[in-house]
């Protein structure tokens, strides 16, 4: 007898109801989100059936804690986006009746009714799983710091635009050094050349060419003056900023150590690291995203698909037109974006191909976007082959394999 499992999580509990292949419910309950909550799942699925690997599950989600437990006792998990959930409660209710044991057996009906659809998730080694955990957080911290320097500059607009005169770019360490120390314009009108040179020296900059003269000639500059109460509450803000931007600092760099250390150390980086143009963290986000199962992907159009370089066809009647792809992972996009951007200035064949592809008429993101194509092609079939990158197989073309195009 088949049978299916729908899981409707949440953060303190889970609802589970499984039901046959007529679409009959065999058992409902409702389990906690821990490790008993799992073992009952797992009991339960025993009672209706000997083995439990042979029970698909179906849940809304891929992050879960439960989701590691399934897959650790062998059982094949369907990811579900909540959306299509959505649309498939729809097509027998529209009286928009929702409780978590009906998203529960929602979820079981999808597999029993289109389980050919869906695909289980991938099988990841613990490496690529630490890989990808590594590169989302390294990226979840740079864009964390990307905002909280928004969020000082926004402030020192407000009261201090002389910093921002000295220093366009927040990211600097001299900036953060000198906010640090100087973070309103009446210490400023207060600092000294010799203090100006020591903190230069602090973030690791020498006194070129007059340098801390003309710095602090900036941030003593004239300018339109908050009362001094206001004044000293945003110099506070603004130190307070500056602190939590050094700690972010120093997270990222301890995150980027580990994830270089984490990717040198996984079998497909022999591969990746080859790749012209493509760098540690940008080959690590790349594998953080597509894995390492090798059945995942059965051919380079479905890797293409993944990313959303591939194009979306839209015909109906007379009217047939392609657009760009939408639906897609977000994160491997933005990684293989600059990819192909990157390669641009390391190889010759994929200059050569962009340039191809904009004198036969494509915008500057068209041409990457084909140019994006090729390279996935070709890194699909070394790692489902497990070869080395090599630059006349990606560029078969009578011209160099590389070039410095920046000499």
């Amino acid at each position: 007898m088949e049978i299916y499992c729908g899981v409707d999580w949440a953060e303190a509990r889970h609802d589970v109801t499984v039901i046959d292949q007529t679409g009959r419910v065999l058992a409902q309950q409702r389990i906690s989100a821990d490790a008993a909550g799992l073992r009952v799942l797992l009991e339960l699925l025993a009672e209706q059936v000997g083995e439990v690997q042979s029970v698909p599950v179906v849940i809304e989600t891929d992050k879960n804690l439960i989701v590691v437990g399934l897959q650790a006792a062998g059982v094949r998990v369907h990811a579900i986006n909540p959306r299509a959930c959505v649309r498939y409660r729809e097509r027998h209710s529209q009286s928009g009746v929702k409780s978590d044991p009906g998203d529960a057996l929602v979820l079981a009906n999808i597999l029993r009714t289109d389980g050919h659809l869906h695909r289980p998730l991938p099988e990841l080694s613990d490496s690529a799983r630490a890989i990808k955990v590594l590169a989302r957080q390294h990226q979840e911290a740079i864009w964390a710091m990307h905002q909280t320097t928004s969020r000082l500059r926004s402030v020192l607009l407000e009261f201090y635009p002389q910093a921002l005169d000295a220093f366009p770019n927040l990211q600097h360490r001299a900036a953060l050094t000198f906010l640090e120390a100087v973070p309103s314009p009446r210490r400023a009108c207060r600092l000294t050349l010799s203090q100006t040179v020591s903190l230069l020296r602090a973030s690791g900059r020498g006194n070129r060419a007059g340098l801390a003269e003309r710095i602090r000639v900036t941030l003593r500059g004239p300018g339109i003056e908050q009362p001094e109460p206001v004044e000293e509450a945003l110099a506070l803000t603004a130190q307070t900023l500056v602190g939590l931007l050094h700690q972010m600092h120093k997270g990222i760099a301890r995150l980027e150590e580990a994830l270089d250390t984490a990717f040198a150390a996984h079998p497909a980086a022999k591969t990746m690291q080859k790749v012209l143009g493509l760098g540690p963290v940008t080959g690590a986000r790349i594998l953080a995203e597509i894995g390492d199962d090798p059945d995942r992907f059965a051919s380079a159009a479905s890797l293409r698909a993944y990313v959303g370089t591939a194009p979306v066809t839209r015909a109906s009647g007379r009217s047939r037109y392609v657009k760009a792809r939408r639906v897609r992972n977000k994160r491997l996009a933005d990684a293989c974006h600059w990819w192909v951007f990157s390669s641009l200035t390391r190889s010759a064949g994929a200059r050569a191909h962009y340039d191809r592809r904009r004198a036969a008429g494509d915008h500057h993101n068209a041409a990457l976007r084909h140019l994006a194509n090729k390279l996935l092609g070709r890194l699909w079939w070394c790692l489902q082959h497990n070869i080395d990158w090599d630059q006349s197989a990606a560029w078969p073309s009578p011209q160099p394999t590389s070039v410095d195009l920046a000499a």
